[in-house]
């Protein structure tokens, strides 16, 4: 069944092209016409150390390829094909890969490794291959050095394949005391070492039993800091990391270890290489997101301390981890603000010391102003930055009165640094931290005004002549104005942003058009800025708001004109476009919201919808989006005068709703499909039977992510609501999946956090269709066809109800819902809502609710029942 693939896989590397080609087209001939001899030459193939590395290699790549991918449903199919295989080549293909992990070369180990633990990731789950384990574990006394470290390697793999359930405890316990052996400062050989490093970090999640035994864990977390002492680089690293993932999932269990833990991190950040102090001070910024975590889900004001499970060791290490965290901020790089994905102690010591001020709040602060007084003025850009740097990562999480005092002197040496200073990493971290300032600071919710009168007009001029700076500086400048705008979101009639608009827009617009607006996200930035100086404007500026129409218009229009373009120049057209697109729903959102510039706007109306098709037709999926919500703010402004858009649109509003597999653009197109429904009421009937015919199949296909199903639901609800009656000959297919939907979302016992938010939202959707139908047949003569539903309704009321995980949202449409039924249905449902379970006790639930968009729901259903039931 074998054969010879070793020409094969090398001439598939080859950099000939035709050569390449045409080695490709017979690998992917031999797996279509053969499949079991395909996995089985591939698998020799990596096991014979008589073969060139390379197509052992690709061969290795090619069958783990075979057994997973990154689409779900791909993968679906590859492990049931797996699954399918004959067991004898199966077992003839798994004896191939241990093989492999006794061989000499090293790339060899590592590939067989990481098939093996694909294969145990398919096969374990199915009570498959149970002698796996059994058998790499007795690899472990095998004395060549190399079969040893393959096997910690594959054991390390395969925890991370396979969900610890599926690894019965004795099993556990035996990986991990070879793992933990290996780590041993014992252990001769360093790459046996690092393989046993590597492997703990992904056994750790099965080592639930283990970290509750006290003997064990305390050998296990004396073995992991031994380990961040070897002479081996890459041990220590790993060692750290296995302490970062410990501190996240086992912070309960750290108090014992704290002070030991804080001396070896201390000492990494302040002398060891990069890549280790990293990960030091990554194990600090993971306690404070478990503690953020814990205070925020206890609220901060609990009475009994002894009930919330916080160990405030942030609080603890303060005095001495501020000053250790202070002096990463002196090792800067010299060109970071440059480059756009950059790490370094610097960086890394500001992120974790903003996670330590909003861990324990004010206490921060007279720790961190004398560093800042210290370094401020000294003539060492270093010193000046990192003092900047400091003030900037600390004002989130203090409160603003312990801040505004300190922030008044601040600002001005901030506008000074910004545009006399003359390094421009100053200049960088300055605007970033005025950004901060405003963000934190600034705004309807604070008492004590930064930015008066007094100082405005000098704040707009600097951050204005700072756009002129540099791209990263200029970008910053953009973020802060961003906030500064932000702030004055509700300010009433008139806003202090009036006098300066026009500049600001003006400004805004030249640093789009900036030779190097490409570098730093600088023009992204800008149009972000612009947006949100449009969105926080008021009617003082609404003309010159209407100004900007048609110069936004104007560089769409410029995208649009037809020269061949590469595909690099596309992408950055296609960006553009989005940009524009982004901008234009903005003010069309602002100028629709008001009568009198709505009126004004619609002149404008047929040649901007003229415009988005044409970007339609340069069909890229980012525009497509940008565009669809576009087009959705603009028939929300239009209303029913959509409707003669609607012939042209409509192909593209299909295309949308087709596309699988950018979700994004079909979950955009189904809300839009909600604002136009909302425009166009019954005007939108002839297009019904086309969107939920889209609708219906999106639903049923397993391709299409699962976040664009709550929407879809809704959607019917949208449709229903604008048809009313008419909506009678879609019952048939909608209430059949609403129902089994329904069924699925009912019962969630032992789901994650991610599962139970997409549940709920889910159930949301379900509950929003339900809700559009039944209002959409109010007072219709057909409301008897509804009748049949409404038993399984209420169970599935009742259900929810029971499982208690509901979310604030989904009770409010919950219990809106219980409104509509006995509204629509008057008598005979009055009936049903006594008989069910648990009406009563959620409808009095809510009634009680603190929400007040909860209880405001209530009362209405509550009015509304009890009509029915007097019926």
């Amino acid at each position: 069944m074998a054969m010879e693939v070793t020409q094969v896989l090398l001439n598939a590397q080859s950099i000939d092209g035709t050569v390449r080609k045409h080695a490709e087209d017979s690998l992917k001939q031999f797996q279509e016409q053969n499949l079991p001899g395909f996995l089985l030459s591939l698998s020799g193939e990596l096991a014979n150390d008589d073969k060139p590395i390379d197509s052992r290699k690709l061969a290795g790549l090619i069958l783990k390829n075979a057994l997973d991918a990154k689409e779900q449903h791909r993968k679906f199919e590859l492990v049931q094909r797996w699954l399918s295989l004959d067991v004898n080549v199966k077992t003839q293909i798994k004896a191939c890969l241990l093989k492999t992990l006794t061989s000499p070369v090293p790339d060899a180990r590592s590939t067989a490794s990481q098939v093996i633990a694909k294969i145990a990731g398919i096969e374990l789950p199915q009570k498959q291959w149970p002698e796996l384990i059994g058998s790499l574990l007795s690899n472990i006394h095998q004395l060549p050095a190399h079969v040893k470290q393959a096997t910690l390697e594959t054991l390390g793999y395969l925890c991370e394949e396979v969900s610890p359930d599926v690894v019965d405890q004795d099993h556990v316990n035996k990986i991990l005391t070879a793992v933990v052996q290996g780590m041993n400062a014992n252990e001769g050989n360093n790459d046996v070492r690092l393989a046993a490093t590597r492997a703990l970090y992904n056994a750790l999640s099965f080592a639930q039993a283990n970290f509750s035994n006290d003997m064990e864990r305390d050998y296990i977390m004396r073995v992991v800091c031994e380990a961040t002492q070897s002479t081996d680089l890459k041990i220590r690293q790993a060692a750290f990391e296995c302490l970062v993932s410990i501190s996240s999932t086992y912070y309960e269990k750290l108090a014992p270890y704290m002070q030991d833990i804080y001396s070896i991190t201390a000492k990494a950040v302040r002398e060891d290489e990069e890549p280790v102090a990293l990960q030091a001070i990554e194990f600090w910024s993971s306690i404070c997101d478990e503690e953020i975590d814990i205070l925020e889900e206890y609220g901060g004001d609990f009475t009994g301390d002894s009930d919330i499970p916080c160990f405030y060791f942030i609080k603890q290490a303060l005095p001495a981890l501020v000053p250790m965290l202070l002096e990463t901020l002196l090792k800067q790089e010299e060109d970071q603000d440059q480059d756009e994905g950059a790490w370094n102690i610097a960086m890394a010591g500001g992120t974790c010391l903003g996670l330590v001020a909003r861990t324990v709040g004010d206490d921060i602060v007279p720790l961190v102003i004398p560093f800042i007084e210290e370094n401020i003025t000294k003539p060492d850009w270093r010193q000046r930055e990192a003092a900047t740097y400091a003030f900037g990562s600390i004002l989130e999480g203090p409160s603003p009165d312990k801040l505004v005092h300190v922030v008044n002197v601040a600002l001005t040496f901030m506008l000074n640094a910004l545009t006399k200073d003359p390094n421009n990493h100053v200049k960088d971290t300055s605007a970033w931290t005025l950004g901060r300032i405003f963000e934190f600071l600034h705004g309807s919710t604070i008492d004590t005004p930064i930015i008066t009168p007094a100082n405005c007009q000098q704040i707009i001029t600097v951050l204005l002549q700072s756009m002129k700076d540099a791209p990263n500086v200029a970008e910053k400048a953009c973020g802060a104005l961003y906030f500064l705008a932000q702030g004055y979101e509700d300010v009433g009639p008139s806003s202090p942003l009036t006098p300066f608009f026009q500049e600001i827009v003006q400004s805004l617009l030249t640093v789009t058009h900036r030779e190097d607006a490409g570098e730093s996200r600088l023009r992204t930035a800008a149009y972000e800025t612009l947006n949100e100086v449009v969105r926080s404007s008021t009617d003082e500026t609404a003309p010159m708001v209407l100004q900007l129409v048609p110069v936004i218009m104007m560089e769409l229009h410029k995208t649009l004109e037809g020269q061949k373009l590469s595909s690099d120049e596309r992408e950055k057209q296609s960006e553009l476009q989005g940009l524009l697109c982004g901008c234009l729903q903005v003010i069309i959102q602002k100028l629709g919201s008001a009568e009198p510039t709505k009126y004004v706007f619609m002149q404008y109306a047929d040649q901007i919808m003229g415009l988005f098709l044409r970007v339609f037709a340069c069909r890229s999926a980012t525009v497509h989006e940008e565009a669809m919500l576009a087009i959705g703010a603009l028939a929300y402004a239009t209303g029913p005068d959509f409707a003669k858009y609607m012939p042209e649109f409509y192909k593209y509003l299909e295309m949308g709703l087709q596309n699988f597999e950018e979700y994004q653009v079909c979950a955009v197109t189904v809300g839009v499909v909600g604002d136009i429904c909302r425009a166009l009421e019954e005007k939108i009937l002839p297009y019904c039977d086309g969107i939920m015919t889209q609708l219906l199949k999106d639903l049923s296909s397993n391709q299409l992510h699962r976040s664009v199903k709550p929407p879809i639901f809704s959607c019917f609800g949208d449709i229903a609501l604008a048809i009313g009656e008419n909506f009678e000959k879609y019952l048939m297919y909608a209430m059949p999946m609403l129902q089994s939907a329904a069924d699925l979302s009912a019962h969630t016992s032992g789901a994650d956090d991610d599962m139970t938010e997409y549940t709920n939202s889910l159930r949301n959707g379900i509950l929003e269709a339900y809700s559009g139908i039944f209002q959409g047949f109010k007072n219709s003569p057909k409301t008897q066809l509804l009748i049949p539903y409404a038993p399984h309704i209420l169970q599935f009321l009742d259900s929810i109800y029971m499982e208690k995980d509901m979310d604030e949202v989904v009770m409010k449409t919950a219990i809106g819902l219980l409104g509509d039924l006995a509204d629509t249905l008057g008598s005979n449902a009055g009936s049903l809502i006594q008989q069910s379970l648990s009406s009563k006790d959620f409808l009095n639930e809510c009634l009680s609710s603190d929400d007040h968009m909860i209880k405001e729901s209530a009362e209405w259903a509550k009015l509304a029942i009890s009509k029915a039931i007097s019926v």
